[in-house]
């Protein structure tokens, strides 16, 4: 198999000057795919753990190996794959003045050929990848900044999974790396081939889907983490029923009465835990303007909370009694408005809004409906929001 680089950089000194600046020369990709890799190992390690490595991780695809197996190139390698963090925004998270090497998600701060605009869509986050099949191998490596390939050769043995893909031209899709069980430590891929590319969406709708990638036997062990905004700590059960309310941008309590008209606890669908199948999910959607007070731009707050099936909104209380671990947890959604109160006193996370407020046109900002994901991983809830084509902004 011939193994093609599709990178290029070169060094170029500036006279006396001690600084320097970097060429990227990007070779097309001929007959490309589209991928994207997350990385969803959120486990933290402690002295009690000995013998499990900490989640950060170097991807090669189609490795080549010298006479004692140790990889020693690959044609595309994603090096420093950090644990996800929990938005992924809509466009690439290249950061020039970062020193840090930890990479969020691949592409993410890698210098590689991405996806085009494909049917109105933004495929910046995602690389252009050759179509057809490929082996993919991760490995476990040390948390410095040293490159993969420099390491010594014993720390370049760590396999945390390896797999094939087949990847068909001109088709888009996520890559997760998951643990499948909690208590064995069974780690796994999950290769989605996305479809939001081929599905008539309405410029007037914004659109979600869900998923439970949790581990098994998470939810019953003693491993979650301390309660807070910023976690669901207890994970939710393997069936949970998700619903969805809309309120208004100023709303500080959520409840029946504070709710945008039709849009209190709208049931969407049954959720059903799985690192199996990496069938796409169901897209559910709700009017970019349900506040009708709002014409132009919104900062409609978005709450999505997920139920044990036999539980309704009145066993949660408006209130917010306790409830035993995993049978309900909130997602809120807000715009310019940090200062909500979740409702409940339950497991909980806050995320930006599923709608993208940008300077568009003549308007600063103006809204637009975006297509998002929402994953639940063992105690972490995580969005990715995909963004449509739109106006760039006019100046007088």
């Amino acid at each position: 198999m011939e193994i093609k680089f599709y990178l290029i950089s070169l060094l170029i000194p500036i006279g006396l000057l001690l600084n320097s600046c970097t060429k990227i020369e990007y070779h097309e990709v001929e007959n490309p795919s589209y991928l994207r890799v997350f990385n969803n190992l959120n486990y933290d390690v402690n002295l009690g753990d000995k013998n499990l490595l900490v989640p950060y991780l170097t991807m090669l695809i189609d490795p080549v190996f010298d006479e004692e197996g140790i990889p020693i190139q690959a044609a595309i390698v994603g090096d420093f794959l950090d644990k996800r963090i929990r938005y992924a925004a809509p466009y690439p998270t290249h950061s020039a003045g970062s020193t840090k090497r930890n990479n969020p998600e691949y592409p993410g701060k890698e210098n590689v050929l991405v996806g085009p605009i494909l049917n109105g869509f933004d495929l910046s986050s995602w690389a252009q990848i050759p179509a057809g099949a490929h082996r993919i191998v991760f490995y476990f490596r040390p948390v410095n900044d040293i490159p993969f390939f420099e390491l010594t050769p014993e720390l370049k043995q760590q396999v945390a999974m390896e797999g094939t893909i087949d990847l068909k031209e001109r088709e888009i899709y996520t890559l997760h790396i998951v643990q499948k069980d909690f208590k064995t430590k069974e780690n796994g891929l999950l290769l989605r081939k996305e479809n939001f590319q081929n599905i008539p969406f309405s410029d007037s709708l914004v659109y979600v889907n869900f998923y439970n990638m949790s581990s098994k036997g998470f939810l019953e062990s003693e491993a979650r983490k301390p309660q807070g905004l910023i976690t669901l700590r207890d994970g939710i059960k393997d069936e949970m029923n998700v619903y969805l309310s809309l309120y208004p941008e100023e709303t500080k309590l959520f409840n029946s009465k504070t709710a945008i008209p039709d849009y209190y606890a709208r049931y969407l669908q049954t959720m059903y835990r799985n690192t199996e199948l990496a069938t796409v999910s169901p897209y559910f959607n709700f009017p970019l303007f349900a506040d009708r007070s709002k014409k132009i731009s919104t900062n409609m707050l978005q709450n999505v909370t997920f139920l044990a099936p036999g539980l309704n909104f009145m066993d949660i209380g408006v209130g917010g009694n306790m409830m035993p671990k995993g049978l309900a947890s909130h997602l809120t959604f807000f715009g310019l408005n940090e200062l909500v109160t979740v409702p409940g006193n339950i497991n909980s996370a806050r995320f930006p809004s599923m709608i993208i407020n940008t300077h568009s046109g003549i308007y600063n900002p103006k809204s637009f409906p975006a297509i998002n994901t929402i994953e639940v991983v063992n105690g972490e809830a995580y969005l990715t929001t995909i963004q449509r084509k739109f106006d760039p902004p006019t100046y007088k």
